[in-house]
């Protein structure tokens, strides 16, 4: 199939963050269909070690700007297909992807939509979590970047893409793309690391995200805590947290065994 022919591209943000990449292009290289999409990498910090997780695999760029947003607009503008995916460099989609992304977009009503979440590890904390973040999700259908996120590309391009945004962007586009139409849940699990989460306690990172939720559900300032979530721009994400602050808001460390 040819270039102009695809109707999917998957972009891939990563930061420092080769290894992971890797193994995501890894599986995806063995699913159906994969001669058939483009996949996309954009990504900043540890150049070398990103080109050669990506070498053969997908098409690589090294965009200005190191937030996941800039570099998932970089990737996006630079996509031919019709359909944007974007998903993290530590993340799994299911084995027909390609197949349940056409299917769910069939509808000329639908702009876009995301995946059911699921930990790739099996710590029954995170799977706690999972259970709790499916109600939230499937109640008020604001989808995170762990899920997968689909789109249009048209539609993505008419919203402006990601907005510059540090931190929580790909929730701000979720809600964006419920006023441009109808999005879905396709409710077959994508499997993402759970390791932010085991590196810096499974519960108090679930804190820290409901902390980050009711100030942006409040319009108040979240861009502030970009870097104590993302981690330094310098190092793979994830790291722990520093002990004795709870998610970096104050407070004491909670017992996450």
């Amino acid at each position: 199939m040819t270039v102009a022919a695809k109707t999917i591209s998957i972009v891939i943000p990563a930061r420092n963050d080769a290894h992971a990449l890797g193994r995501t292009l890894d599986y995806l290289a063995g699913l159906p269909g994969v001669d058939e999409v483009e996949v996309i990498v954009a990504a900043s910090g540890d150049p070398e070690g990103t080109r050669r997780a990506a070498a053969g695999r997908a098409r690589l760029l090294l965009p200005q700007g190191s937030t996941r947003a800039a570099l998932m607009n970089a990737g996006a503008a630079a996509a031919r297909g019709e359909i944007l995916f974007f998903l993290h460099a530590d993340s799994f989609p299911p084995g027909t992807v390609f197949a349940l992304i056409r299917h769910a977009l069939a509808d000329h009503r639908v702009v876009g939509g995301a995946f059911e979440h699921l930990f790739a590890e099996p710590a029954r904390s995170l799977r706690a979590i999972t259970w709790i973040n499916r109600i939230r999700y499937r109640l008020t259908h604001n989808y995170y970047g762990d899920q997968g996120i689909f789109v249009r590309a048209a539609v993505f391009e008419a919203l402006g893409g990601y907005k510059d945004l540090a931190l929580m962007e790909d929730l701000d586009l979720s809600q964006r793309l419920k006023r441009a139409g109808r999005t879905v849940l396709v409710r077959v699990p994508l499997f993402t690391s759970g390791r932010r989460f085991l590196a810096r306690g499974p519960w108090r990172t679930f804190v820290f995200i409901v902390w980050l939720l009711l100030l942006h559900t409040l319009r108040l300032d979240t861009q502030r805590y970009a870097e104590r979530w993302r981690g330094p721009a310098d190092r793979a994400p994830g790291g722990p947290w520093p002990r004795g602050r709870l998610c970096g808001v104050g407070g004491a460390d909670p017992d996450d065994r």
